[in-house]
């Protein structure tokens, strides 16, 4: 029985944490996770979705505020693992804890090292028109991503994909692929192979000011940056000094008009326009809204398609 410790945060981590679970030949001993943070309105302390998980398992949960501590690494060299799987967890690990285990850490990453090393691949790959990305599974080292790749499963992407689809699709892509390597890895059938120099791209943390929408472009990249900060940040624009979120779009043959012009036919169909061409919104959210689709944008009062205008970047 391969026992086995679990790094992890956000939702997208636990399809494979599940994974693991659920393995017959796998012990899950403990799981490390981000402490708890306040969130929503109320600013309330929220348990991570892998405390959750792991919680609903009766299994041990760790929430260090940092693992670089002497005392957090002799606590963590103490359970004398097989292996440590981290997926999205959040903090950077010292050679002391990658080295503990028998196998080393094994990460589960969302890209095709080494492209799109680092924190946002998913949105990167969107954004950037790459036709496919996928999962890697990586042997991890004191790098950022650098390790030696292990196994990586490719998938088609396009730039109707969004943010959202993507990683749900990874997520439960990953998690089995992340099984099957580490049991390759326990019985000596896979070896790791270190990751080329040439390719490599880096993946920066996405802030909410990259996620404005600027008009003045061709109407693919402007989808595929709507798409890419689908579901958050959120990309937006501005109808005078009203923030309009738009999260969905599609490609149409309407006649182009001025960069930024909103308006709605007669079917109540909302369009905007792009340099070379014009985008259905088929869902956005106004400020103090829900997020809304195509059938529900035709019956919305004071929106900003009810006189046609041009839509900013900044507040007018």
């Amino acid at each position: 029985m391969l026992r086995v410790g679990f790094a992890g945060t956000p939702e997208f981590a636990v399809p494979t944490l599940e994974a693991l679970i659920q393995s017959p030949e796998i012990q899950v001993e403990c799981v490390y996770t981000q402490p708890d943070r306040p969130s929503g309105r109320g600013r309330k302390l929220s348990a991570s979705a892998v405390k959750l998980c792991a919680l609903s398992h009766n299994i041990p949960v760790r929430q260090p505020e940092t693992l670089k501590t002497d005392h957090e690494i002799s606590a963590f060299e103490a359970l004398k693992l097989d292996a440590l799987i981290v997926v999205a967890y959040g903090q950077i690990l010292r050679p002391a804890i990658l080295d503990a285990p028998r196998l080393g850490c094994l990460n589960v990453h969302a890209s095709i090292l080494p492209r799109w090393r680092g924190a946002a691949p998913l949105q990167r790959a969107i954004e950037a028109g790459d036709t496919e990305t996928g999962i890697t599974i990586m042997q991890m080292d004191s790098g950022l991503d650098t390790g030696a790749v292990l196994s990586s499963r490719t998938v088609a992407i396009n730039d109707e994909t969004s943010c959202l689809e993507l990683h749900d699709e990874l997520a439960h892509f990953g998690a089995p692929l992340l099984v099957e390597t580490l049991l390759k890895l326990h019985h000596g059938r896979i070896e790791a192979t270190p990751q080329p120099s040439e390719g490599v791209t880096y993946a920066s943390k996405i802030s909410t000011e990259e996620a404005v929408i600027d008009w003045h472009q061709p109407h693919p990249r402007a989808m595929r940056h709507i798409h890419a900060f689908n579901p958050a940040p959120g990309a937006y624009c501005f109808s005078n000094d009203v923030r309009l979120k738009i999260y969905r779009v599609a490609k149409t043959t309407a006649a182009t008009r001025a960069p930024g012009m909103i308006w709605q036919d007669s079917e109540g169909g909302v369009f905007v326009s792009a340099t070379d061409g014009v985008l259905q919104i088929l869902e956005c959210q106004l400020p103090g809204g829900k997020r809304v689709d195509a059938q529900a944008m035709k019956h919305l009062k004071q929106a900003p398609w009810s006189v046609t205008h041009v839509l900013t970047k900044q507040p007018a």
